[in-house]
């Protein structure tokens, strides 16, 4: 029998959202547009874009998605977040704003704007994961992370000869998936048919009510 496809969200408030959709239609996926908190149901995976990460906080807060999604994501639906989509998932930033929002998930501490500005956006080749396979990344005013938990693998670092040379650029934490980059602006869909292998296993798998993304149960705070 056919696995049905699976149902990934896109966060659709700001960023690069027709890009994500394009790749996970390519891919066999039925893509689904979030925009308010009843698009979440049904869910297997969501994808947080690359776009401004203060932007998109707020506008969580406008459409009443923040606490929905932060429960979402603490009760075990797999998120992969590209560029500004890494802040927010992430558990620290430093040079955010005062109102920065964080949905949190990745013990990771991120630096906004790490690369520098506009203008200081570049592309090349960023090896993945050890085996010697390297992916197109496009940073733009991208994030670094300058320290991860235990429980975070490291996925990615640029190679030497690139701006930010050793900095980690791609982490994962149990059904969590994070890049600096933004494979979506490529035609290198691997990053996304890894997070779609996630969002399988974890399909299959079933995610437990109440826990969060290490297992553990959750605190209820």
């Amino acid at each position: 029998m056919t696995a049905s496809p699976l149902r990934v969200g896109v966060l659709a408030l700001q960023g690069d959202v027709r890009e994500h959709l394009t790749v996970l239609a390519s891919l066999g996926a039925s893509p689904v547009v979030v925009r308010r908190p009843s698009d979440l149901e049904g869910l297997d995976g969501i994808i947080l874009p690359g776009g401004e990460s203060t932007t998109i906080g707020k506008l969580l807060g406008i459409f009443g998605l923040l606490e929905p999604l932060r429960a979402a994501l603490a009760s075990g639906l797999p998120a992969y977040g590209s560029c500004a989509g890494m802040i927010l998932l992430s558990s620290k930033v430093l040079d955010g704003t005062p109102d920065q929002v964080l949905l949190g998930g990745i013990d990771v501490t991120v630096r906004r704007n790490a690369f520098g500005r506009q203008v200081d956006s570049f592309e090349g080749s960023v090896e993945w994961d050890g085996t010697g396979e390297s992916v197109h990344g496009v940073f733009i005013r991208a994030p670094w992370v300058e320290d991860a938990g235990a429980d975070v693998e490291v996925l990615a670092r640029v190679p030497a000869g690139s701006p930010g040379a050793g900095s980690i650029v791609a982490v994962r934490q149990a059904a969590l998936l994070a890049t600096a980059f933004h494979p979506e602006l490529t035609a290198d869909a691997r990053v996304h048919r890894h997070f779609l292998e996630i969002v399988r296993d974890a399909s299959d798998a079933g995610a437990e009510p109440g826990t969060d993304q290490s297992g553990r149960q959750g605190s209820g705070t």
